[in-house]
């Protein structure tokens, strides 16, 4: 039995980690366990055997969320006792705060164990101690988040087929608060997004976050979701004003998204197999696909769900189709065009859960 199995798995899955030398950014199977972090890279479409890393984690500092690369707003940063920092990049905000809070915690109970205090840089919880948010002036705040350095980045968001540029997501202005330190949790940061709108110094954009305006309760009328959209107020001009912008390929990016996740796909020319990062939406039912190495903006592939047939594959034998040395856990996907896309999910339930999620839009 492997050390790996005697501690036991705490947690596993794809994460995507910045290269220490090289800073490339490359996605790794990782598997937490008790007291490390250990890391391995997927040959063809089955994981390697052999171990390319490890990280011990007594003593070892978490911070979530980490914003200081700029367009990979779901990295955290874990720093070792021996001062080496990990950038790791997860599929989903939920996800890397799970991850964030389950090593965190791992770190916590060694450092426990060794009889010292609880190891700083948790991540931030909903029962956090309140940080008295009316003495909070809500003008330098409202400065910081404007700072052209330091300060919110105005990017450009799809909603309803449209293009706005120069906004930002309400998930961002919550990370943000939460990683400057203005508020000790989410929950905080909701409170005085809130807050920034009742007083004019935000606005919203777009359909979702005007809907949270009028239905909501006074201190939640701010949403912490990546397709809420917000803007400075138009008092604010010299960093650019709000534009909506309507684009035919921007259509399709427009749907609620309903999953995100990384999984295997085997390439249509080389049928060679690569980690990538599917988003599945709806209205429109589309499944995109992003190189995780670069970023989430612009997708390296999708088409639109109408018409196409998914069926899970056999994992006895390779079916008819499939290349290389695979995992397992197969799925196909026929479009209407009649192209096929094989893909791996990193375990079964992934595999059926996908597959469930995408009959639901067909």
């Amino acid at each position: 039995m492997s050390a790996e199995q005697r501690s036991g798995v705490v947690r596993e899955g794809f994460l995507v980690k910045r290269g220490h030398v090289v800073h490339n950014w490359k996605a790794r199977w990782f598997v937490l366990t008790a007291d490390k972090l250990l890391y391995y890279k997927y040959e063809g479409g089955r994981r390697d055997s052999c171990q390319r890393g490890r990280v011990m984690l007594r003593g070892c500092v978490v911070t979530c969320p980490f914003l200081e690369h700029e367009n990979r707003p779901l990295v955290f940063k874990l720093q070792t006792k021996s001062s080496v920092e990990h950038y790791l990049e997860a599929c989903s905000r939920e996800e890397r705060d799970e991850w964030a809070a389950d090593i965190a915690a791992a770190a916590e109970r060694l450092q426990a164990a060794d009889g010292g205090e609880a190891a700083a840089g948790r991540p931030d919880a909903t029962g956090s101690p309140s940080l008295m948010l009316h003495n909070v002036r809500l003008n330098q705040v409202v400065d910081s988040m404007y700072d052209v350095h330091s300060g919110i980045n105005l990017t450009s968001h799809v909603e309803q087929g449209s293009t706005y540029s120069n906004c930002f997501s309400g998930s961002e202005v919550v990370d943000w608060l939460v990683f400057m330190q203005l508020v000790l949790s989410r929950v905080e940061a909701v409170t005085l997004g809130s807050a920034l709108l009742e007083e004019g110094f935000v606005r919203p954009i777009g359909l979702r976050s005007l809907v949270a305006i009028r239905n909501a309760g006074l201190s939640e009328q701010f949403m912490d979701d990546s397709t809420a959209l917000y803007s400075f107020a138009e008092s604010f001009k010299k960093r650019g004003s709000v534009k909506a912008e309507p684009s035919l390929s921007a259509v399709e990016l427009s749907g609620k998204v309903m999953r995100r996740g990384y999984l295997l796909k085997q390439g249509h020319k080389r049928k060679n197999w690569k980690v990538r990062l599917f988003v599945l939406r709806s209205e429109p039912s589309y499944l995109h696909y992003y190189d995780p190495s670069k970023d989430d903006v612009s997708p390296v592939g999708g088409f639109c769900l109408r018409g196409c047939l998914v069926s899970a594959l056999d994992d006895n034998g390779v079916p008819t189709g499939v290349k290389g040395n695979i995992q397992g856990n197969l799925f196909k996907i026929i479009t209407q065009s009649d192209v096929h896309y094989f893909i791996q999910a990193p375990t079964h339930k992934e595999k059926m859960d996908w597959i469930d999620a995408i009959r639901q839009q067909v």
